[in-house]
């Protein structure tokens, strides 16, 4: 099986939320999980969905402040094996190029 999630954990707050974001990512190295922060969240890999939550879970505790938002979206794959990767490779067969623009 594999789990592949979109994270995103920040603290409701003004001005730069990076040191915080920081101790969300740096939350996910305890945990068997491969992940790849990105402007948007952090995509999340594991091999079994109890897994995702702990992690989302430590990452979300991670933050501090007074309010602290927390979006986690999964697709637990039950029947089919395959690393995140291959979603992008699928459209990038179909573009017939990489999917990414405007470098």
């Amino acid at each position: 099986m594999t789990v592949v999630a979109l994270l995103s954990v920040a603290p409701v707050t003004e001005g730069s939320m990076a040191g915080e974001v920081a101790k969300a990512v740096d939350a996910l190295e305890g945990f068997d999980v491969r992940y790849e922060t990105n402007p948007m969240g952090t995509v999340i890999e594991a091999d079994d969905v109890g897994t995702v939550f702990a992690a989302a879970h430590a990452a979300h505790e991670a933050v501090d402040g007074d309010r602290v938002s927390t979006v986690l979206k999964i697709d637990d794959k039950r029947t089919v094996e395959g690393p995140a990767g291959e979603k992008v490779d699928a459209v990038e067969d179909h573009l017939g190029r990489p999917a990414r623009g405007g470098e």
